[in-house]
């Protein structure tokens, strides 16, 4: 799928980063540019924490930018999804074999990822398993605390 830089995103995730992007270069940049002037004002910059501070702060703006700009330069956005196979963009419903319990996962680029919210990383292992799986299939999932087993319910 893609190269490696290859940033998967939704379009809901794409407009995040785009509204992240710019907040960063139209509010915090010159924020941060006048934080660093008032600093300086204030003398002498060898024992100055608010001119440490402010410059510290514009490194993590200026590599933030440069992280989003080119995430953005490598995106590929999930649009189309088959409802017949797993892939990024589909909702997986799954029953683990051994416990019958059943979950539920949406499968996002890695820049998405949010267990809490249940969006799992096509990255992770459990998303590895399921790819190009059907509705009725058994798969092995291989986790760091060694394997277990889950059947597809429902592909959305």
């Amino acid at each position: 799928m893609g190269n490696k830089n290859t940033v998967y995103l939704t379009q809901e995730g794409l407009d995040e980063l785009k509204k992240e992007l710019d907040n960063l270069i139209n509010v915090r940049r010159p924020e941060n540019i006048q934080a660093i002037k008032e600093a300086r004002a204030l003398g002498d910059l060898s024992e100055n924490a608010e001119y440490d501070a402010a410059r510290n702060e514009q490194a993590q703006i200026e590599g933030r930018i440069k992280q989003l700009e080119k995430m953005l330069e490598n995106v590929s956005i999930i649009s189309e999804v088959s409802k017949d196979k797993v892939g990024i963009g589909n909702t997986v419903s799954i029953k683990y074999v051994e416990d019958d319990e059943e979950d539920e996962y949406k499968i996002v680029g890695s820049q998405e990822a949010d267990p809490f919210e249940s969006k799992i990383s096509n990255e992770s292992p459990i998303a590895k398993a399921l790819f190009e799986h059907k509705v009725g299939d058994i798969v092995t999932v291989e986790s760091p605390n060694g394997s277990y087993q889950v059947e597809i319910i429902e592909i959305k």
